[in-house]
């Protein structure tokens, strides 16, 4: 449940409008295409993890196959991109809670959930498990009910709505990729923001009693929950509603909205706000707990402040990260109180393409992992498909995927400043390696009580 949580946000309640939008009716062929790369990247992750499960996941895969340089550059990245997202998760919850409520402050609502999931976090891991399992609940009882309603309307089944919200009205009419394929290589980086997340059960499974298993396990089903959930949804959402319609890239309403307004459902858009409110408190309590392990991992090995490894005596909790990684969600309180969020969204805009740049180091990761193991006849329980080559698509498609990107324009400026970022965070990493700073201090602090691995064989496929 962890991995469904992490794979639905409310990007697909709300953000695929935008891509839609953008793309046209190509929209599904976007989140065909980066769910591709995201099941690829999953594989390739599976295979590491399941050798060496580890709670940095793909930050400690890239120091031990990279070097120190490269996985300090993505652990830090990675966690300045969940760190981040923490306070527009909480603004998105205060908007909602305060259109209900009125009589307090979206601050003061942000301010309470910050608060809460906080405490969750503090709690033992087990406590996250089950808020996790009940958020991802609501949310996969929501897209079931929403595809359920949408094939009713495509097969003209559905007795409700408005006159052109049936069949695949939209699919064609005004053209399926009106704004050529420019467009929907474009629309890729909005469909790898909605993605990012699948990732985090190998942090999670890290902390399991059996992680091998559970990580072959929830990998395998990341293909069927991208199809069912996002081109299921995103087709059935082109083939009702026009793409040019404006509330597709209103912040307030999204696709799933929209939708279900033009079929006739009352109170759609606070029925839609509700699960959003579920979703944006799962990505900010699995942002949270994963902020908090990559601090963890950063320090075993040296990349971060020793502090970070303090675990709460009962808890197991890594406490310390825990309440560090919130700061930014409690800076966004204060800029919200003050009325200067736009400050966050220049913060925000370095974030813009930390999925990629993810995706690309667990193809380069895992493409010298696998060549040392192959070396040292290292047996190889979990393996990616059609090694190499395979391998080798993702690590040229992404580069180029952000050549359009800047290119094309849209989204040149996140490209631009999150590339800037991560230019910084490799030269700290450099010279971090160089100079071995931080390199002794690993292990000085208790280490979290972690499950042993058990080996486990599974097939190719």
């Amino acid at each position: 449940m962890i991995s469904i949580a992490g794979v639905i946000g409310a990007a697909l309640f709300i953000g695929s409008g935008k891509v839609i939008a953008n793309a046209g009716p190509a929209a599904v062929l976007a989140y065909i295409v980066g769910g591709i790369v995201v099941v690829l990247a999953m594989r390739m992750l599976g295979e590491m993890a399941v050798a060496q499960p580890d709670t940095g996941s793909f930050s400690t895969y890239a120091d031990r196959a990279i070097g120190r340089w490269a996985g300090f550059t993505i652990g830090w990245l990675y966690w300045y991109f969940w760190a981040l997202l923490m306070g527009w998760e909480a603004f998105v919850a205060g908007k909602i809670l305060h259109e209900w409520f009125p009589m307090i402050p979206i601050w003061g609502y942000m301010l309470i959930v910050t608060i809460a999931l906080v405490l969750v976090n503090l709690m033992k891991v087990k406590s996250y498990g089950e808020f996790e399992f009940w958020f991802a609940l609501i949310k996969v009882t929501a897209i079931v009910v929403f595809l359920v309603i949408g094939l009713l309307a495509l097969t003209h089944l559905w007795p409700w709505g408005q006159p052109d919200a049936v069949g695949f009205t939209h699919l064609t009419d005004r053209g399926f990729m009106p704004n050529g394929w420019g467009a929907v290589v474009t629309a890729m980086l909005g469909v790898m923001f909605a993605f990012i997340g699948a990732e985090i059960v190998t942090v999670a499974a890290a902390e399991s009693d059996n992680p091998s298993k559970e990580i072959i396990k929830t990998t395998k089903s990341v293909v069927w929950r991208i199809i069912l959930f996002y081109v299921g949804s995103i087709f059935i959402a082109v083939c009702l509603v026009p793409f040019d319609d404006p509330l597709l890239q209103d912040a307030t309403h999204g696709t799933y909205t929209v939708t279900l307004t033009r079929l006739g459902i009352p109170e759609a858009r606070h029925i839609v706000n509700f699960v959003v409110l579920t979703s944006v408190c799962s990505c900010f309590n699995s942002a949270l707990y994963t902020c908090s392990r990559m601090l963890y991992s950063l320090s075993r090995r040296g990349d971060a402040h020793r502090i970070m490894q303090i675990t709460g005596k009962s808890s197991g909790s890594p406490w310390v990260g825990v309440l560090i990684s919130s700061v930014f969600a409690f800076v966004a309180i204060y800029l919200t109180a003050t009325e200067k969020m736009d400050i966050y969204d220049v913060l925000m805009s370095a974030t813009g393409t930390v999925a990629m740049y993810v995706y690309l180091c667990i193809a380069i990761s895992q493409l010298r992992m696998r060549l040392k193991l192959e070396a040292a006849n290292t047996p190889i329980g979990f393996k990616m498909w059609l090694f190499p080559w395979l391998t080798y698509a993702v690590i040229f498609a992404i580069p180029a995927a952000l050549v359009v990107m800047v290119m094309e324009g849209t989204y040149r400026t996140e490209v631009i400043y999150t590339s800037m970022l991560a230019a910084v965070i490799v030269l700290m990493g450099v010279i971090a390696q160089k100079f071995n700073i931080g390199g002794q201090q690993s292990h000085a602090m208790p280490r979290m009580d972690l499950q042993p691995a058990t080996t486990v064989t599974a097939s190719a496929t």
